[in-house]
Order: structure tokens, then sequence, then C-alpha cells
């Protein structure tokens, strides 16, 4: 669930080319290396929070007992936010995708809508199930995916790289802070496309009141997740560089994705190319319904805490048989096609602006609750003293301390290089309005806290507080 979430296929040609092209050049994969560190040592902390606390909500639940409940609110309300707007925006791009597909690949010309729609609704369905059949079916597109990446790096790699050979430099972490191959690149926007492709990954700690073991579980996930991914998405864009060869970064920039179908195409044949197209559709369909799980949620989460009365009957509810958070699911569905349908009527392309206007807002998000995670590890351990079995200067303090000033660091990247991110989408109203939506939305999540301190002592003690702590097993 959590490497479906990141989405391998959509993360590598749609943001590699711009690390290529506009940030740090031939040091993408370098900057991709750099990122794996970064968020492995991220990973030391959450995984060590994750042993002792299993909670749907997962940064809202760990948040709350680390730095308490007025913070766990805010990331609550931030992260929640983040995830619901996730899956508009990867809706937005599968719908242009099979629009595009249809059209070239099958003379086919069907609008965006009629695919938003179709995603939405097939989301809708599956996630209604117990999380294994969701699990499957998206098991399966991300074997198809990895599959694709894989077969192209690997061939590259047996034919020796491309005319310039290997280029092992490509991978040397120095050239992560370069803009090697480029006149005028930005380092930070190259190591914000590389973080940015992992967004999801930490979605392992939600499933764990659905899996058997969750103590044991969701750590490990987390970490093979982490190093899994990483190492694949350093290789893959490697390998990408090689077949390229040391014009790679001005192949990115004219044609973006052709940095891979081209020497696909070459290398392999026609074949593969149409084969990669359609697994770029069915990859995106996977992180959108991966995205609707985790927002659905994060819903329940917040429902079955009852803070605003009725919800633990509504929304935080679960089926009866097949366990799942249905009723958020179906609200969440519902919120996403309001949001599809406003920016379709405000005459937005799917693209342009569905996709990347609100994947600037959800990463901004989820970027500043990572780090709120790291820093609550500290809490957690080090202030409130709990669980001193587990408490370590290098795993509880030093490695949260490092991982959070690195979730900074990059949520800095973000401002200082979003309208790069956002392309011509950073034109619009919505772009500007990005900060002010995420400090809003902040701002209600405290204040709401606050008030229930003062009004209800009873319900502000239980925000973030409910969590599986006796699970062993479960069938």
């Amino acid at each position: 669930m959590a490497v479906a979430t990141a989405a391998p296929i959509t993360a590598m040609t749609g943001n590699v080319p711009i690390a290529l092209g506009f940030g740090n050049g031939l040091g993408a994969p370098a900057g991709y290396l750099f990122a794996t560190i970064v968020l492995t040592v991220f990973s030391v902390g959450y995984t060590a929070m994750a042993k002792h606390i299993t909670a749907a909500g997962a940064f809202y639940g760990y948040i709350s007992h680390g730095l308490g409940q007025v913070a766990g609110m805010v990331a609550g309300m931030l992260a929640t936010m983040a995830y619901v707007v996730f899956e508009a925006s990867i809706i937005g791009f599968f719908a242009y995708q099979a629009s595009d597909t249809f059209k070239t690949m099958g003379g086919v010309e069907i609008h965006w809508l009629w695919f938003a729609f179709l995603g939405l609704a097939l989301n809708a369905i599956l996630t209604y199930f117990d999380i294994n059949l969701t699990a499957k079916v998206l098991g399966l597109f991300l074997v198809t995916e990895i599959f694709m990446l894989g077969l192209t790096a690997v061939v590259t790699l047996f034919h020796g790289g491309g005319p310039d050979g290997l280029m092992a430099s490509s991978i040397n972490p120095i050239n992560a802070f370069t803009t090697n191959g480029l006149a005028a690149g930005a380092v930070g926007l190259g190591l914000f496309m590389c973080f940015w492709s992992w967004v999801g990954f930490e979605s392992t700690a939600m499933y764990g009141e659905e899996s058997r073991d969750p103590k044991r579980i969701v750590p490990r996930a987390t970490l093979v997740s982490v190093v899994g991914i990483g190492l694949f998405y350093t290789f893959v864009s490697w390998m990408v560089v090689a077949a390229n060869g040391v014009k790679a970064p001005e192949i990115a920039a004219k044609e973006f994705a052709g940095i891979f179908f081209n020497p696909t195409q070459e290398m392999i044949g026609t074949w593969a190319v149409d084969l990669f197209k359609i697994l770029i559709l069915t990859g995106s369909f996977a992180c959108s319904m991966a995205f609707h799980n985790c927002a659905s949620r994060y819903l329940y989460a917040l429902g079955r805490e009852n803070l605003f009365p009725g919800t633990a009957k509504t929304i935080g509810a679960t089926h009866p048989r097949h366990g799942s958070p249905h009723i958020a699911g179906f609200v969440q569905t519902g919120i996403s096609v309001v949001i599809v349908l406003a920016f379709f009527f405000a005459g937005m392309d799917p693209y342009i602006h569905i996709y990347t206007l609100l994947a600037v807002l959800g990463t901004l998000a989820i970027l500043i609750v990572q780090s709120m995670c790291s820093f609550s590890v500290i809490g957690y351990f080090h202030f409130r003293k709990k669980h001193p079995e587990t408490k370590s200067f290098w795993r509880t303090l030093l490695a949260p301390l490092v991982g959070g000033l690195a979730m900074l660091y990059v949520v800095f990247l973000l401002f200082q290089n979003q309208e790069a991110a956002a392309g011509d989408a950073s034109k619009t109203l919505f772009f500007k309005l990005i900060p002010y939506i995420v400090l809003a939305v902040a701002m209600i999540g405290g204040g709401f806290a606050l008030y229930l301190k003062v009004r209800n002592p009873v319900k502000y003690e239980i925000i973030g507080r409910i969590v599986l702590e006796d699970t062993v097993e479960r069938d």
C-alpha cells in the first residue's frame, strides 16, 4: 500500500525530467540518493513511535501523543486536507493520461471528465471492501509498473549505458548539490522533486489497525518502503541519465517523459513504449486509490472520536463485515467529485491545474506534518518519558532531530521553488492562495483544540488518543 501510494512510475516519469532539465541536471540521481538517506533517518524515529502506538490517524495520533492535543489537531487537519486533495490531484493526472492514451493509441476522443468520474467511482467501490482487496489490485498494478521501469533500467545497464557510458558520477552525492549539465538550473528545485517522489510512504502506519501484527509489521514495512523505493529511484534515474548521455538535461527540458520513451524504443521496441504509456495510466489510478484509502482513514480517525457530535456513528464507523471505513470513503469520494467539478467549471486543465496545484498544496501540508512528527518522537520519549525501554540517544533523539530539521529544509525548498514546481499553474489565484489555505487549516485545527480545552476538557483529552494498544494478532 505504501509503495503504491508513492507511485513509482508516476514519480519517475513526472519528477525526474524536471529534476534533470531544470533542477540539479546530471546530479538528479545523486539527489535521489541524498533523499533516501534523509528519509531513512526520518523513518528511524517514526518507526520507534509505531512500535508503541497503533492508530489509523498515524501522524495525528503520533503528534498528539508527543507534542500534545493542540499540535495533534493541527497535524490531523493538515494531514486530512493533504490526503483529501491528493486523490483529486492524481485523478486529474489519471484522467488526462487516459484521455490522451485513448486518443493517440485508439483514435477515440473521450473527455477527461468522464475518466475522472470513472476513477473516483472505482475507488469508492474497491475501497468499500476489506483492505486486502485493495492491496491485491494495487499490488498487481505496482508489480507491472516496477517491471516496466526496471526493464528499461536493466537493459540500459547491460548495454553499458548510452552514448557516454554508465556515467557513474551521476550518483556521486556531491553532485546532488550542483547543476551539472545545466546553464541555469536550481538545486533546490531538483532536490524538492526528489523528495516529492516519496510522498505517501508514511501511510504504512494508517493500516496498523487492519494488519495482523502492527507493532512488528508497521516499522518493518516503513523501513522496507523507504529504503526500497529510494534505491529503486536512484537506480532508475541513474540509468535514465546513462541512456540519454550528457545531453539528458537538454532532452528532459524539451521532451520530458521522452527521456524514458526514447531509450525504451531504441533498446526494446515500440511495443514497450506503448506498454509504458498504459502502465503510467494504471499506475496513476493505483496511486489515486491509495490516497483515497489514506484520506478515508484520516476522516475515520477524526470521526470516531466524536469531537463533532454524530460523527462517531457516521464517518467514524466501520463496515460490520469488511472492517473498512466505508462511510468515510464515500464522503471522501463526494469531496473529490466537488473538487474536480469546481476546477472543471473554472475552465482549468486536469494536468496543468488540478494535478499540479493540488499536489503542491498537499505536499506543503504533509511536509509540515512530517516535520512535526519528527519532533513528536523526541517529545514522546524524552520529555513525556514514555517507554524508557525504547528511549535511545541515537534512535529517539538524534535521528528525529536530524530528520525533523531536514524536513523543514524540504519545506523551505518548496517555498523557494514553488513557482517552478507549479509551472504554468503558478499564474492562477489558487496558487497564490496555497500558503494561506495551509495556514487557515492549521489555525482552524489549533483553534478548535483550544476551544475544546476550555469548553469541553473531556473531549479535549481524547484528541488523537484513540489507539489500538492491545493488538497482537488479528484475523
